[in-house]
């Protein structure tokens, strides 16, 4: 019992830690760190195949299907918008200026 209110204590500290620290984040910064806490789902993914690959009952190995699943779309999500975002901040190339005399040839 006491476990289980330890990682409950913990899960809400951590959401409370997560929520002060994306608050504070200037814009400019959101594009690398939601690229960050990409790879940091790839966390999820891992021990998500190791719960699926698990041989402890069929139960198990369908939650762990699932939540292979459900990191997978939001690693490739994350990843969407990321390059989505980094777009935003390239140049347009402009065609380059010929000069007065050469528009007319």
């Amino acid at each position: 019992m006491l476990t289980y209110v330890l990682q409950l204590y913990v899960f809400i500290l951590a959401g409370f830690v997560g929520y002060s620290i994306i608050t504070r984040v200037p814009p400019l910064l959101h594009t690398p760190l939601m690229s960050a806490t990409n790879a940091i789902s790839a966390i999820s993914i891992v021990g998500a195949l190791v719960v699926a690959g698990s041989r402890y009952s069929r139960l198990a190995s369908i939650l762990g299907f699932v939540a292979v699943t459900c990191a997978t779309i939001n690693v490739v999500g994350g990843f969407i918008i990321t390059d989505r975002m980094l777009r935003m901040f390239r140049r347009e190339e402009k065609p380059a200026e010929l000069p007065p005399g050469e528009a007319s040839k």
